[in-house]
């Protein structure tokens, strides 16, 4: 069911954003690619822009902003969870060894957030719904289908993320060095080791988004300029890639198998 009426359940992937250091040129980048609608928000929230599809929210592009005297922060897509108590959660993130980089704070009567890394370094969001519970459209083209996390240690991420959200990290049967991410018994994400991604690259959260047709997508990229990291491929999930935005944001795409 593509469209999201209730709050996510504590664990679950909820949200995805980009800074981007050109957040018009992204804006228009991700409306030609997917079809968004979005424009800069209100100063009081950083003119952070809130994308729909189909007039329902997706995802948000915000300018990529840092303290004063503080390197502006990387361009890359972060994966919020949900959280009924942000400030319960940031405490267990500290407990658990992660390392809060923007405290739980306020937005507004929208919700309340905080970005954190886990023990390996992994950056993900922690969202506490308010009037906005997040994405409103996912898994159909264009929209947000699902979200991996890449870690060097996949007993310390499972001990990691089942102390502070409860997330389950299992085996996925069937399939070789991939584990799923489940919450009240539902999967709702993956997770895999860093040994199958390019030498140096550092823990991370990936987020897809669903396509009708991952080869077409990928040359409308390029034309855009993109950059391809892996080339369209067949497995068993359906036909995926892994890209860049023309500011650098990995992402992958992929055209689910039977859709």
């Amino acid at each position: 069911m593509p469209d999201v009426t209730t709050p996510y359940p504590t664990g679950a992937p909820c949200w995805v954003d980009l800074k981007a250091q050109d957040q018009r040129a992204a804006l228009d980048f991700y409306r030609d690619l997917f079809g968004w609608q979005g424009a800069p928000g209100p100063a009081e929230f950083g003119g952070y822009a809130v994308c729909e599809l189909r007039g329902r929210p997706v995802a948000g592009i915000g300018p990529a902003m840092a303290p004063e005297g503080m390197p502006e922060p990387p361009t890359v897509w972060t994966s919020y969870l949900a959280s009924a108590d942000a400030v319960a959660t940031q405490e267990r993130i500290i407990a658990a060894g992660g390392t809060p980089l923007a405290p739980a704070m306020d937005v507004g009567d929208l919700g309340r957030m905080l970005v954190a890394t886990d023990p390996q370094g992994a950056v993900f969001g922690v969202w506490q719904p308010g009037a906005f519970f997040g994405a409103g459209v996912v898994n159909e083209p264009g929209a947000l289908t699902w979200n991996e996390l890449h870690t060097s240690d996949m007993d310390a991420a499972t001990a990691f993320y089942g102390e502070v959200f409860g997330i389950e990290i299992t085996p996925m049967e069937g399939v070789d060095s991939y584990w799923e991410l489940r919450v009240a018994g539902l999967t709702v994400g993956g997770a895999t080791l860093l040994a199958d991604d390019p030498p140096g690259t550092p823990a991370h959260w990936l987020t897809y988004f669903a396509v009708e047709d991952v080869d077409s997508t990928v040359d409308t990229l390029v034309r855009r300029d993109g950059n391809v990291l892996v080339p369209p491929f067949d497995m068993s999930a359906g036909r995926m890639t892994v890209v860049t935005d023309p500011q650098g944001a990995p992402f992958a795409m992929i055209r689910p198998a039977g859709s």
